[in-house]
């Protein structure tokens, strides 16, 4: 079965190469049959994958060890779901799961974008295809997942134990549905190039693409992010690691993306500037891709490859981001320009959005390349930190906040700004009154708290603002009102639940930041420690044994005002023999939207041991506003209008007259 899957990849690549070849030739020549090709292989290409990857989770599931993949990253004593999960654990298994994905979108394109112009989905097709054949060849020649090994060892040398978390299920591959998920965006700019025209509909069919990814790689960022948290110990929620900003940056630029293809559908404008941002978006993401694998990181996410595999992904880089970027210098000035606008609109707000996104992408790609550069050029090795980005990135966030309400109430072409400004006056009037009691019952000794707070609640109450206005709250009868609400096109939800939010979390970050506390000191069982208003006793340290390791675990018990036990807390130390790994694992107890987080260190001598406690105030917000983020994308997907190709639903009025019987 082994040898199957590997089979299946080999005919996958081969049938990449047809779907990159003919359909692309077919669209030159006006060849219809041609042009047809690309479909029924993209499928039967996904298929193929898809039998590949089965084959690798399979030789997972039952310990096949004469898997040199399988050997090197399980055990027969792991978790099933670790052994399955494991599968896409690894630099080789990771890479078959992109592929897998990247065919995915391509099977999509070819089974509903039957609406699409035949040459344009041959030249997407074809574009997919293409990037398609350079990773099959990749995992081929550089990171097979299917070598054998003979004699198969009868052990194998286990999973990395920080990756033995149910995080693995759910943190790769929705990162790598947005990852992907952009090089669609990317094969309909170069498709557009290639033929030289782009209009309106053109934005129409990437946007949904561009919200399918967006969404996804939200979700692979917040879930990241919950997962070091609570599987490192650290209790932190992003480091500014180079690898995060590695996701984050496509993360940026596809939200620039995504606003830039509105004003495009909406008015016909912004033409060259949206082809820019598709493939530069999924260049970014590429750049992700070598950052991780390439060795020139050293990271807590990122795979301990050889210089072969980093030279092939460079040659990629150059391929595709070189050349996509060659065609757009060639065809971008026979591309005729957009609609015109007054700065005061919709559209200039759009666009605002998208200077303060691409200049904050930029930022965070110095930061996180000038350390490689400066050790490339120099032999030295110098770190670009947290306070570089928090001095750099945060003052370009701010003012983008500030304008966000702003943008969904101005009107299309020419707005009204002093109206819009009278329309959020009870948002800004929350706000002022969050900043009021921020500084005088929580906390006034630091201004950031109280307009941080301030700033998350502008958001939150703009996103509501823009619902009620569109609704007429306050200006017609309840019951319009109401009717007018469930009719709001779906799209304009999905906005608000975005936007909203982004308010809660900021307001976590904020929250988290500013009102947290900490405390690092030795316990004996027994003793308790106060934080926050909230009392643990340390109860000791209990042996146990898991399923491939040994672990010390400490209980906590939560005491109330009265000193009775109300709930329990476990953090651990557990040592994975196999690996010979200790980890941390956190006791968290969420009460509200704040956690109690606990962490174990060393034991002493005495007995004693070193415990840290975090009290975090509203630190579930910061991954909350990722998932209605997410909603929010959900939400627009659902939006009619984004169905390309439906038709719209007209009523004939009773009794109408026709047209040509009018006088």
């Amino acid at each position: 079965m082994v040898e199957a899957g590997h089979f299946a990849l080999v005919l996958a690549f081969a049938l990449a190469l047809v779907q990159t070849l003919v359909p692309l030739v077919g669209a030159r020549t006006g060849n219809s049959r041609m042009m047809a090709v690309g479909g029924p292989v993209a499928v039967t290409g996904f298929a193929l994958t898809v039998l590949s990857f089965a084959t690798l989770a399979t030789a997972y599931a039952s310990s096949d060890f004469s898997v040199a993949n399988v050997w090197e990253n399980s055990h027969s004593l792991q978790p099933l779901i670790y052994k399955i999960t494991g599968t896409w654990g690894n630099h080789e298994g990771s890479m078959l799961l992109w592929v897998l994905i990247l065919t995915f979108f391509g099977a999509l394109v070819a089974v509903f974008g039957g609406n699409l112009p035949a040459t344009l989905r041959a030249n997407v097709l074809a574009v997919q295809g293409a990037i398609g054949a350079t990773f099959f060849l990749f995992i081929l020649t550089t990171s097979n997942p299917f070598i054998r090994m003979n004699p198969a060892p009868i052990e194998g040398r286990d999973l990395n134990p920080i990756l033995q978390d149910l995080g693995l299920a759910i943190h790769p591959p929705l990162l790598y549905l947005g990852y992907v998920g952009f090089s669609i965006c990317f094969s309909f700019s170069v498709a557009a190039l290639i033929e030289g025209r782009i209009d309106a509909s053109w934005a129409r069919w990437v946007r949904p693409w561009t919200l399918v990814a967006w969404m996804f790689l939200t979700g692979g960022i917040a879930m990241g992010s919950y997962w070091a948290y609570y599987e490192l110990g650290w209790g932190g929620f992003w480091f500014w690691d180079p690898v995060e900003n590695a996701s984050f940056m496509p993360w940026l630029a596809g939200t620039a993306l995504l606003h830039s293809a509105i004003v495009m559908e909406k008015r016909s404008a912004l033409k060259i500037w949206t082809l820019l941002l598709a493939i530069l978006t999924f260049s970014l993401s590429l750049l992700g891709t070598f950052l991780v694998r390439s060795g020139v990181l050293t990271s807590v996410h990122a795979f301990a490859t050889d210089p072969t595999r980093g030279v092939f992904i460079l040659c990629m880089l150059t391929l595709f981001i070189g050349g996509s970027l060659a065609l757009f210098a060639l065809r971008a000035s026979r591309l005729t320009a957009g609609g015109l606008f007054h700065p005061i609109s919709r559209e200039g707000a759009l666009i605002l959005n998208n200077l303060f996104l691409t200049t904050a992408t930029a930022t965070v790609l110095i930061g996180t390349l000038y350390p490689l550069a400066v050790e490339a050029l120099t032999a030295d090795k110098i770190s670009v930190g947290a306070p570089f980005f928090n001095l750099t990135f945060g003052p370009l966030m701010v003012p983008l906040l500030v304008v966000v309400p702003f943008g969904p109430l101005l009107a299309w072409k020419r707005g009204d700004l002093f109206a819009v400004a009278q329309r959020l006056m009870a948002a800004f009037a929350a706000a002022l009154l969050a900043v009021l009691v921020t500084a005088l019952f929580i906390d006034g000794t630091s201004a950031f708290a109280a307009l941080g707070v301030g700033l998350a609640f502008w958001l939150i109450c703009g996103a509501l603002t823009d619902l009620a206005v569109k609704s007429g709250f306050g200006t017609v009868a309840p019951d319009v009102m109401l009717r007018r609400l469930v009719g709001l096109p779906r799209s304009v939800f999905g906005t608000a639940l975005a936007h909203f939010g982004l308010g809660l979390t900021t307001l976590g970050i904020v929250g988290t930041l500013c009102f947290g506390t900490e405390k690092i000191l030795s316990m004996r069982a027994g003793e308790t420690v106060e934080l926050s208003g909230q009392t643990l006793r340390f109860e000791g340290l209990y042996p146990s044994q898991g399923p491939n390791y040994s672990e010390d675990r400490g209980r906590f018990a939560l005491l109330g005002a009265d000193g009775s036990t109300t709930s329990e807390i476990t953090s651990a130390k557990r040592f994975y023999p196999v690996r010979q790994m200790t980890t941390t694992e956190s006791g968290i107890k969420t009460i509200g939207f704040s956690q109690l987080y606990l962490s174990l260190g060393d034991q002493a001598t005495d007995g004693s041991v070193v415990v840290r406690v975090w009290w975090k105030p509203l630190v579930t917000l910061i991954w909350g506003g990722g998932l209605v983020m997410m909603a929010g994308a959900a939400m627009s997907l659902m939006d009619r209008r984004l169905r390309v190709g439906a038709p719209s639903r007209r009523r004939k009025p009773t009794g109408a007259v026709p047209s040509a019987s009018l006088p």
